[in-house]
């Protein structure tokens, strides 16, 4: 099995590099690729829009670059190009893609990938629009400016086009850049929960997700002016839109997951396409083991022994991993790989999934839950009802979370009168 998991891994690995082993041996920059950048959209060249432009990148990959620039009205900007010829060469690794996925089931019948395709030809033409990046842009900036943590870039779109994005130039370290939140006196917990707090958001309120939050992705800063600590979200071009009926089903999962309900786990898991499967979607989901799942994922902290027990069985499940995700809806495909990168950032600041984290999950399930029955209630009190269940389950939510700091505040009491019993202070 493991011979085989490895032949697999190779073959996949192959399928998903596909699209971007061209377009990364074209590093430089064509001036044609501005095209019709400039202000009123007429023809100009480079040293007409800048009056400075960094030749070397701020970041790279397989579609685009951005640099950093200064325009002649003296804003620093940062300008995404796209690679030349990205857009003809697209089509072709797609095709690739598809010849290496269909070896893999030639060679191995029970995994199935072929979704990896159909993902691909969905979202690459989406991506290569920088147009609809700033839209998307300015569309989280809305529906999430109640969180004044949140920074998202402004786009100038008298500047910009299809292959060419300039928005507003902002600094920051990578999420996952300990030493600089260290040296900038960032909380790395407070980090954690505002992402998290704005992924809730996203998902299960808004069902309008960025898809993308690989730390390049994602900078903090203090804000230059006041101070604060601030999440810079970059990088608008891959998001996934959620049909109510499967962003309500979610919503009511994870409320079976954070307040264990195995019956309803089941029920949601199975709506959502895992079938007979549903225990190891669970899983997938919570990245916890089902032992955890049954127990409460937010009753049960993470051990190394269960983090370690996960990744070796990976390997044992792999042809039901395959036939799991050939089965959910195409929009759990984004969110699973949104729960990912989101985790992974979690590992690296040694901040793994607490508690207040779930707690923070299910006010935004509750919240959206009662939104969509307000919407569909016949009757003024009907809604008055819903608002009043709103508010209680809200209030025991925060009850609980208050009970649980005052746990943790006596424990430390406890501890810290321990600590000065067996260690006094010299007088």
């Amino acid at each position: 099995m493991a011979r085989k998991a490895l032949k697999l891994a190779s073959w996949t690995g192959m399928a998903l590099a596909a699209s971007g082993v061209y377009l990364y041996s074209n590093n430089y920059l064509d001036p044609n690729d501005f095209g019709a950048v400039r202000v009123g959209r007429a023809v100009a060249t480079i040293q007409d829009l800048f009056l400075s432009f960094d030749d070397t990148p701020l970041g790279a990959a397989s579609l685009a670059q951005v640099h950093k620039a200064v325009l002649r009205d003296g804003r620093t900007v940062a300008v995404k190009v796209q690679h030349p010829k990205v857009q003809a060469q697209s089509s072709k690794d797609i095709l690739l893609m598809e010849v290496l996925v269909l070896a893999v089931k030639q060679l191995f019948p029970e995994f199935e990938f072929m979704w990896l395709v159909d993902e691909a030809k969905k979202n690459l033409p989406l991506e290569l629009d920088f147009l609809n990046e700033g839209r998307n842009a300015e569309k989280v900036a809305r529906m999430l400016k109640h969180f004044d943590f949140l920074k998202v870039p402004q786009i100038y779109w008298e500047l910009s086009t299809k292959r060419v994005l300039l928005m507003e130039f902002v600094e920051g370290g990578q999420v996952n850049d300990r030493d600089y939140m260290e040296r900038n006196r960032i909380d790395v917990n407070e980090i954690s929960r505002q992402l998290g707090k704005m992924y809730s958001e996203m998902i299960f309120v808004n069902g309008f997700v960025h898809c993308d939050p690989h730390p390049g992705n994602v900078l903090v800063r203090k804000h230059p002016d006041t101070g604060k600590t601030e999440i810079v979200l970059l990088d608008h071009g891959l998001y996934q839109v959620l049909t109510e009926e499967f962003r309500l089903d979610y919503c009511h999962l994870w409320q079976s997951l954070i307040w264990p309900n195995m019956e309803k786990v089941k029920w949601y898991s199975q709506r959502l396409g895992a079938a007979e499967l549903y225990p190891l979607f669970a899983c997938m989901l919570t990245a916890r083991s089902w032992d955890s799942v049954n127990r409460g994922i937010s009753k049960a902290p993470v051990t190394c022994t269960e983090d370690s027990e996960i990744r070796s069985s990976v390997a044992n499940y792999l042809p039901q991993i395959s036939q799991l995700l050939s089965h959910v809806p195409r929009q759990m495909l984004l969110i699973l790989k949104t729960n990912d990168l989101l985790r992974s950032i979690e590992a690296t600041l040694g901040t793994r999934a607490s508690a207040s984290s779930f707690l923070n999950m299910s006010r935004c399930c509750v919240r959206a839950l009662a939104e969509h029955k307000k919407k569909n209630a016949s009757s003024f009190l009907r809604r008055t009802q819903i608002s009043f269940s709103k508010a209680l389950n809200l209030w025991q939510i925060d009850l609980h979370e208050l009970g649980l700091r005052a746990k943790g505040w006596r424990l430390a009491c406890w501890v810290s009168a321990l600590l000065c019993w067996l260690f006094p202070i010299p007088h």
